[in-house]
């Protein structure tokens, strides 16, 4: 069943998505979202680093425990910015903290901004932004443990359920999906329409 109203269904048809994530994402902040984008029309891939793949996919933290598997459709070593329209980061402790230090990641979510496609983050998310040195001047939300990281790297943190941004769209938890979601699906729509004309 969508979770989406009739506005919002087929707004992204014909466009891809990355979703990049590995090992301790936040269940919810991948799923829904995913979800919510291929309701939408959008063809989503899960993209993670080989090291973080086990039988072809990703183990996400529900909350307080592990959580469910998600399988990676693209491994990290063969995704090309050039294929997808728009990115998606969730969030969770883990996923991030490993993405940041992980060069190839980092690069990856860079190129994005770099050729001005639009980015999503939610939560812990942002971390890996900070590391591709991407976030001065911008207007942003996250998990609050991370206002200090953001500001330190030249960002304006608020305390917002979303926040949009110049291409960039931010949330700060899974209390936030349906704000984020509806976001995302409005600026990727738009942007890639802007894209293509």
């Amino acid at each position: 069943m969508s979770i989406l109203g009739k506005e919002e269904s087929g707004k992204l048809k014909g466009k891809r998505v990355a979703i990049v994530a590995t090992e301790g994402f936040e269940q919810v902040e991948l799923t829904k979202p995913k979800k919510a984008l291929e309701d939408a029309g959008a063809q989503v891939d899960v993209i993670a680093p080989k090291a973080g793949i086990k039988s072809g996919k990703i183990k996400g933290w529900d909350m307080t425990d592990w959580g469910e598997s998600v399988k990676v459709d693209v491994e990290l070593s063969e995704a090309k910015e050039g294929s997808y329209d728009a990115l998606l980061l969730p969030g969770g402790v883990m996923s991030p903290d490993k993405l940041r230090m992980d060069p190839q990641a980092v690069a990856f979510i860079k190129s994005f901004f770099t050729a001005n496609k639009p980015v999503a983050a939610i939560c812990h998310g942002s971390w890996t932004l900070i590391e591709a040195d991407v976030v001065r001047g911008k207007t942003l939300t996250s998990w609050p443990s991370l206002q200090t990281d953001l500001r330190n790297a030249g960002a304006k943190w608020v305390d917002q359920e979303v926040v949009e941004d110049n291409g960039l769209v931010t949330s700060r938890k899974p209390d936030d999906l349906p704000a984020f979601n509806k976001t995302v699906i409005e600026l990727f729509s738009r942007a890639t329409q802007h894209a293509a004309a």
